[in-house]
């Protein structure tokens, strides 16, 4: 079954024959990625002392305003690979030293990524789903028993954020059913002697600024829901980019008070499998430049878009 033909991989549904255009996801069947490379600002269990194995690909099937990334999700930059070259990269990787793969804005391309899967021989470290949140259960079924560790936002809880900063009204319900399918597929968290993550689900939560109510009722909603079987990591390194200039609200820094806000009411309702930020996280050279970077052998300039 080719899948890109009436493509209805995210719960945007647009099904269209991205063999002849584009889905809302910017993409076509064509596999573009950006970067691969070792990256060392994920959670600590993620990342460890040697990196993780990032595989950054183009296009998103969100259309967040300040996303810190639109070089690649909304500008489409990145270069265009086989799924055979994709399996390459993820032993090139692992030879490097990387404690996982880790799979960026992956949503639009899983037939690719399966195939990749299928392919590859002698990759003996985790994968993992690294996602906005907005899922399709039936692209997630697709993906059982090749995911190790899914890594997905829960953006908001409140629908009308999500409709204003995101177009996606209806985030919140695909959110808590993806994270549902994550749950039933990883299980409970599990970790090397290293105190690596070896399985599990680590859900993020960035902090808006303006909206701490929308961070509470997501911190609450995970606790109330999954306690202790998940980790959240509760991030305060929202970077107002020029993108939302005319959004006043979310046009500045999360103040302290804000996060801390949010981080003692978490501690309040009893959750402890949690990461936080500290110090000066916002900052644009958390943005990794998407030169292309461990995805061609050679760069072919005449290949990007």
């Amino acid at each position: 079954m080719n899948y890109y033909r009436e493509c209805r991989l995210c719960p945007r549904n647009c099904g269209v024959d991205r063999s002849r255009t584009v889905g809302v996801c910017g993409q076509s069947d064509k596999l573009y990625v950006a970067r691969a490379a070792l990256h060392m600002w994920e959670e600590p269990c993620i990342s460890g002392e040697s990196g993780s194995g990032t595989v950054f690909f183009s296009g998103c099937n969100l259309g967040c305003v300040y996303c810190q990334n639109r070089e690649i999700s909304s500008e489409h930059k990145g270069f265009e690979i086989t799924s055979d070259r994709l399996a390459e990269i993820f032993l090139e990787l692992q030879d490097k030293g990387a404690n996982n793969i880790n799979l960026v804005t992956p949503t639009h391309y899983v037939p690719h990524i399966i195939k990749a899967l299928d392919a590859v021989k002698g990759l003996d470290i985790p994968i993992v789903y690294n996602c906005g949140g907005y899922e399709s259960v039936d692209t997630l079924k697709m993906l059982d028993g090749y995911i190790d560790i899914y890594l997905p936002d829960f953006k908001y809880a409140d629908s009308v954020l999500a409709k204003k900063y995101s177009k996606a009204e209806d985030y919140p319900i695909h959110a808590k059913r993806a994270i549902d399918e994550m749950v039933r597929q990883a299980g409970g968290c599990e970790f090397d002697e290293n105190y690596m993550m070896k399985r599990g689900i680590i859900v993020r939560h960035l902090v808006l600024p303006s909206y701490t109510d929308n961070s509470k009722r997501v911190i609450k909603y995970l606790y109330n829901t999954y306690g202790d079987d998940i980790y959240m990591s509760i991030m305060n390194q929202y970077t107002p980019l020029e993108s939302v200039l005319k959004y006043p609200e979310i046009n500045r820094k999360v103040t302290e008070s804000e996060y801390d806000e949010v981080l003692d009411f978490a501690v309040e309702i009893g959750v402890e499998n949690a990461f936080v930020q500290e110090g000066g996280t916002v900052s644009e050279s958390f943005i990794p430049l998407f030169d292309g970077e461990g995805v061609v052998k050679k760069v072919d300039k005449t290949n990007i878009k």
